[in-house]
C-alpha cells in the first residue's frame, strides 16, 4: 500500500522537494549578497572616518592647581604654534577642573588620517621642548603633568 501511494504522490513529492531546494537556494544567495552589502557599508564607514569625517583627539592630564599658570603658559609657547602649523589641524579647547586637578584638551581635526600621519618622533620633539619648557620655569626635575586618558571622539550628529 505504501509503495502504491509513492508512485502515485511521487511527482507531488519531487515538485515540493525541488520547490524547497529552490527556496533554501535564493535564501542563501539573498543572505550572501545582504551580507556583503553591508561588509562594503560598514568598510565605506570605517573609511570614512579615517579620511573624511572630522575627529576629534582627547587627552586628559594630571595638572596640580599650583603649576595650572606654569601648564598653560607651556601649552601656549609650546603646542600652540606646532598645532597651528600641521596639515588638519582646526582648534583646540582647553578645560580644567580645579577640583580634581586635570585638564581636557579636545583637538578637533579635519579627518584621523591627517592627524595620524604626524609622526610619533616629532610628537614626542616637542613633548620634551614642552616639558623641558615646564622643568625650567618651575625649577623642578620631573614633569609634574601625567597623561590620564588618551582617546578619539567622532561627532554624532
Amino acid at each position: 500500500m505504501l509503495l502504491f501511494y509513492w508512485k502515485k504522490n511521487k511527482m507531488k513529492y519531487f515538485a515540493a522537494f525541488d520547490s524547497f531546494i529552490k527556496c533554501v537556494l535564493y535564501l542563501s544567495i539573498s543572505l550572501t549578497i545582504i551580507t556583503q552589502y553591508n561588509l562594503s557599508v560598514l568598510g565605506d564607514t570605517s573609511m570614512n572616518a579615517s579620511k573624511g569625517i572630522p575627529i576629534t583627539e582627547e587627552l586628559r592630564l594630571n595638572v596640580p592647581n599650583e603649576y595650572k599658570k606654569a601648564w598653560l603658559k607651556a601649552e601656549q609657547e609650546i603646542w600652540e604654534p606646532w598645532l597651528s602649523k600641521q596639515e588638519g589641524f582646526i582648534s583646540r579647547q582647553i578645560f580644567y577642573n580645579e577640583e580634581k586637578g586635570q585638564a581636557l584638551l579636545l583637538v578637533n581635526w579635519e579627518n584621523k588620517k591627517l592627524w595620524k600621519n604626524i609622526s610619533s618622533e616629532e610628537v614626542h620633539v616637542i613633548q620634551n621642548l614642552f616639558e623641558m619648557n615646564v622643568k625650567k620655569t618651575l625649577n623642578i626635575s620631573e614633569n609634574p603633568f601625567q597623561l590620564i586618558y588618551e582617546g578619539e571622539l567622532f561627532n554624532q550628529k
